[in-house]
């Protein structure tokens, strides 16, 4: 499962803003980066009418497993543990956020590392 097209964070300039200007939330397996939106930065072809307050990417590098299945599952984890989470979350401002997950966080359960993700959201303020 995959994060609906309104969730789905896309361009490298919104990757550039959230990597100079995003606060960043630390776990032991993830790292949490989460700005404010600047939409004049999204990439063409993103519906202006389809707002969501809240958009979201995942990284998982190679280094966490050189298994491209092994990443995969863990990317479809994420996709369907934010989509439901985040789906009927309204804030005042868009937020953009982009999780990168630590290579220590194959260790770890599966239900450790959504934790883990619920805490930083609840740490950033994004979720209460």
């Amino acid at each position: 499962m995959v994060l609906p097209k309104h969730m789905r964070l896309k361009g490298h300039r919104c990757f550039d803003l959230i990597y100079r200007e995003g606060a960043r939330f630390y776990s032991p397996s993830m790292v949490l980066r989460v700005t404010k939106a600047n939409i004049n930065l999204q990439a063409k072809g993103i519906n202006p009418q389809i707002s969501s307050s809240i958009r979201c990417a995942i990284s998982i590098s190679n280094k966490v497993s050189k298994k491209s299945v092994t990443r995969n599952k863990l990317r479809r984890l994420f996709h369907h543990h934010l989509s439901r989470r985040l789906s009927n979350m309204q804030c005042e401002n868009e937020i953009w956020a982009f999780i990168s997950l630590k290579p220590s966080c194959l260790k770890n359960s599966n239900s450790t590392l959504l934790k883990e993700c619920d805490k930083l959201l609840i740490k950033a303020g994004i979720t209460k």
